[in-house]
């Protein structure tokens, strides 16, 4: 009798459609393939204005997968392209011009919304190219922007509009784009006290955050000062962070400055500052890399509040092991880790363990969570982005050192989407009515719009409510430069019509807090982001 019960039982599992019992849970959210091919991998990548994503490679990387047309082909040039510009809404990609070699490059957004990219290796590491937001705009360059070698550099736009570029190899120096007509730079040596060896320094790619007094936060190895750029002085050394992990490439983990939340602040009264570190690896992970033994990455995060009278450390853990891993600020405030690997180091076929899951961190309430994971490893060289739609872009993945699609992680081409919980209901989104994309800000006004949201009977409420500026960013080897999320001061909120509302918050109140550019304006509802309007503010 008892063996029939078990058989039926079986009869039973083994009954339910398949479609039914590997449906993801749509509570962790969702990978979507957005095309198999741009061409090229998406080493660097960039959100302009009009909601393209710029991204390349390097030139040096032999045949890509996308070609000019014939009579557009570079002179003295293959005619394979190592850029492009991918429009996520139609899928498009069109092949962009880069002539020298963006190798490890660093890049901004500036105030007028042209992309600024610096640096590189070879023929690259002094040269600045712009990028304008326009249908047949091409990459323009100036070989002779920056005056030293940039090749694995941070940069920062500050409150003055200009553009800071701290680091690279053998460079403990940071200078200014434009970089001026006495074309001056200026000494850095807490980047050559945080050098490991130089061979394998443990401190390129700086994470860089600007203070919300205007000074620089800059975090290298395991340590962090803060940096008046102004004067060329340290105004405050950090605690080491403990654990004797690395942070920065190739011991590679990542770093975000958390959303400031503004109300009750004024000029004088600025937000709290915080940054968060997750990831990386022990100093000599990379010498056992080579010779092919993997150390586990760890755990472990660190929280710092920049301006605290006595400023320590708050350590967690991950879920997740993790290198090489893409922290993203999401229009919520939470934090999206993704991409990477759990065991090895930064650089060519130096790590294993691809991380397939991505991990959010609510930053409120200090929680992880581990997402649905992607079916595609996101290794060495893979980059991702947060979309106006609220979605993350995710592209990239060559750990080799040409294009390579037999290795053991093949060269990657392709971009997907992941799609965050709040994108996935049962909650609906709010939808911004009654503002126009790209108007104009003034530090400290009143911004006045309407939106709407569909209660399905369900009673509003005023306290879950509120509105988001997000400065976007440039990605490239775990580090997401320029990245910064206010949370507005939300004024008023009163009812226009059947489920329209109006709301009046106030618009950050100095450059400090908010660099002069574009930003991602939207309004949340209990934890739903709308899409974003893209919003300018200051000269």
């Amino acid at each position: 009798m008892a063996s029939h019960v078990v058989i039926i039982l079986l009869l039973l599992v083994t009954s339910i459609p398949l479609s039914l019992s590997l449906q993801p849970d749509s509570t962790k959210g969702k990978w979507k393939l957005l095309k198999s091919s741009i061409g090229v991998s998406a080493m660097h990548m960039a959100l302009l204005p009009n909601d393209r994503i710029i991204t390349f490679d390097r030139t040096d990387f032999g045949p890509s997968n996308i070609t000019f047309p014939a009579e557009k082909c570079p002179p003295n040039m293959d005619c394979y392209a190592h850029s492009v510009e991918f429009y996520p809404a139609k899928r498009g990609v069109r092949p962009l011009t880069i002539l020298s070699d963006t190798w490890c490059s660093s890049g901004s957004l500036l105030p007028d919304g042209v992309l600024i990219q610096s640096g590189g290796n070879n023929e690259g590491e002094r040269v600045v190219r712009t990028f304008s937001p326009c249908d047949d705009c091409d990459w323009v360059e100036n070989r002779n922007g920056l005056v030293s070698p940039r090749w694995y550099a941070s940069n920062q736009l500050l409150p003055d509009g200009k553009v800071i570029v701290v680091g690279g190899r053998r460079q403990f120096t940071y200078e200014f784009i434009p970089k001026g007509p006495n074309s001056v730079q200026y000494n850095l040596p807490f980047l050559e006290e945080t050098l490991r060896s130089d061979p394998f320094p443990n401190n390129l790619y700086p994470f860089i955050h600007l203070n919300t007094d205007g000074n620089l936060f800059v975090f290298a190895n395991d340590r962090a000062i803060l940096l008046d750029y102004k004067h060329n002085k340290v105004v405050r050394k950090y605690p080491v962070m403990p654990g004797g992990v690395a942070r920065n490439y190739p011991s590679t983990g990542s770093s975000v400055l958390l959303p400031l939340i503004l109300s009750g602040t004024t000029k004088t009264i600025p937000p709290v500052a915080e940054v968060l570190v997750c990831g990386g690896t022990v100093p000599d992970a990379i010498d056992k890399a080579f010779a092919n033994v993997f150390v586990e990455a760890t755990k472990s995060c660190g929280r710092l509040r920049l301006n605290d009278e006595v400023p320590e450390w708050e350590m967690t853990e991950m879920p997740l092991s993790r290198i090489m891993g893409d922290m993203l600020l999401l229009h919520t405030g939470d934090v999206l880790i993704i991409n990477g690997a759990g065991a090895g180091a930064a650089g060519w076929d130096l790590a294993r363990e691809p991380v397939l899951y991505p991990v959010l961190y609510e930053s409120g309430s200090k929680m992880f969570q581990k997402m649905n994971p992607t079916t595609i490893p996101r290794m060495y060289h893979s980059s991702a982005h947060l979309l106006s739609d609220g979605r993350v872009i995710v592209g990239g993945s060559n750990p080799n050192s040409n294009y390579n699609f037999s290795a053991l992680f093949p060269t990657e081409l392709s971009v997907e989407s992941f799609s965050p919980p709040y994108l996935l209901g049962p909650k609906l989104r709010p939808n911004i009515t009654g503002i126009k994309t790209g108007v104009n800000l003034v530090y400290g006004q009143e911004i006045v719009f309407n939106f709407r949201f569909k209660g399905n009977g369900r009673e509003f409420e005023n306290e879950k409510v509120y509105v988001t500026m997000m400065a976007p960013s440039f990605t490239t080897h775990s580090f997401s430069m320029n990245q910064r999320l206010l949370v507005l001061e939300v004024v008023d909120i009163r009812p226009k019509f059947s489920e329209n509302y109006v709301v009046t918050c106030l618009a950050p109140t100095t450059a400090e807090v908010a660099p002069p550019g574009y930003y991602q304006l939207s309004i949340v509802y209990d934890g739903v982001p709308s899409r974003t309007k893209w919003v300018r503010i200051g000269n």
